[in-house]
């Protein structure tokens, strides 16, 4: 599917909580901008099929709609709808922003409980405000990391390019109150998770079902060749630390995927019905957990040569061996 299509993607992660993508209009940015100090001669071929004529890259506003059992939270909200013909056009900006879009895919913006942002700039922040100036979630609780708001309305020119500093000062009465201090759980299985990198307080929102995860990482990652730790953007104001959180991120999922996998392997079988202390029935209260890979050793060899041959996927590799991380 093209980026700048019309998307309707929704999953059920079980136990009562979806996840719905809401995609709120695009933007373009230059293609070396993205991809910063990344050699061109690497990253070329990977976006021939996507570059445009004037070494553009188009980049999708992806909001997601999250509805659990204990209220709905709205990740993202994009450029919004209050932004001049002057800045749509420098910027590339088409599309239909977060209000109209919510409304299209079936959702009432008065029925948001929370709106997360994984970081204040305009691309993200966006949408806060209706054209009338009014709070576009009038009811939602608005969460951004409390320092995301310090340095969005600070005054060092470097950092404050990004974010449309008039706009959210007009939300901030309303927005700012709600600021996370650090990691946070909004509601049961809805976590705000504070990474830094990108901007001075970026974070990540992790939404848990019963059956499946889904982190929702902002723009530590904004294309999919981007997960490569190293690979920053010239877009990020703390680059090291980007590297660093990334690595984290990427080998904790790794290490969740892969506890996640054992168990849906044994529960084809017997074992996890055993009142075990291999399963951690010796525990009260513990959830049986099945660490076992039981597909069989040549599944299991399989499973390595694949790690090993695509740059040890889910490792976070060191030079100092004894601090690496599975």
């Amino acid at each position: 599917m093209p980026i700048d299509a019309s998307a309707d993607w929704r999953a059920d992660l079980g136990g009562g909580t979806t996840i719905a993508l809401v995609q709120a209009g695009v933007f373009t940015s230059d293609a070396g901008t993205v991809l910063g100090p990344v050699p061109r001669l690497m990253w070329e071929r990977l976006v021939e099929d996507e570059i445009n004529p004037d070494h553009t890259l188009t980049q999708a506003l992806n909001c997601l709609l999250v509805e659990t059992p204990s209220g709905r939270v709205l990740v993202e909200t994009g450029c919004g709808e209050r932004m001049d013909d002057h800045h749509k056009a420098q910027r590339g900006v088409r599309g239909e922003p977060i209000l109209p879009s919510l409304r299209a895919a079936g959702f009432d913006p008065g029925s948001v409980d929370f709106v997360a942002l994984s970081h204040l700039h305009f691309d993200h922040a966006g949408g806060l405000l209706t054209t009338a100036g009014e709070y576009a979630f009038p009811r939602a609780r608005i969460v951004a990391q409390a320092d995301e708001w310090d340095f969005a309305l600070g005054d060092n020119p470097r950092l404050t390019a990004s974010y449309e500093q008039p706009e959210l000062r007009l939300a901030e009465a309303w927005a700012r109150p709600g600021a996370a201090d650090g990691d946070e759980e909004l509601i049961p299985g809805v976590e705000v998770r504070r990474t830094s990198g990108h901007s001075g307080g970026h974070q990540a929102i992790i939404v848990r079902g019963r059956d499946q995860t889904v982190a929702f990482i902002g723009d530590l990652c904004m294309r999919p060749w981007s997960a490569n730790p190293k690979w920053i953007t010239s877009f990020d104001d703390f680059p090291l630390t980007s590297v660093e959180v990334k690595s984290a991120l990427f080998a904790e999922a790794a290490e969740e995927g892969w506890t996640a996998k054992c168990k849906d392997i044994a529960d084809g079988t017997l074992f996890p019905k055993a009142e075990s202390w291999i399963f951690g029935a010796n525990i009260p209260g513990k959830t049986n957990t099945v660490m076992f890979y039981m597909a069989g050793l040549g599944e299991y060899r399989k499973v390595l040569s694949d790690v090993t041959t695509n740059a040890y996927r889910g490792f976070a590799l060191a030079t100092d061996t004894s601090s690496a991380v599975a």
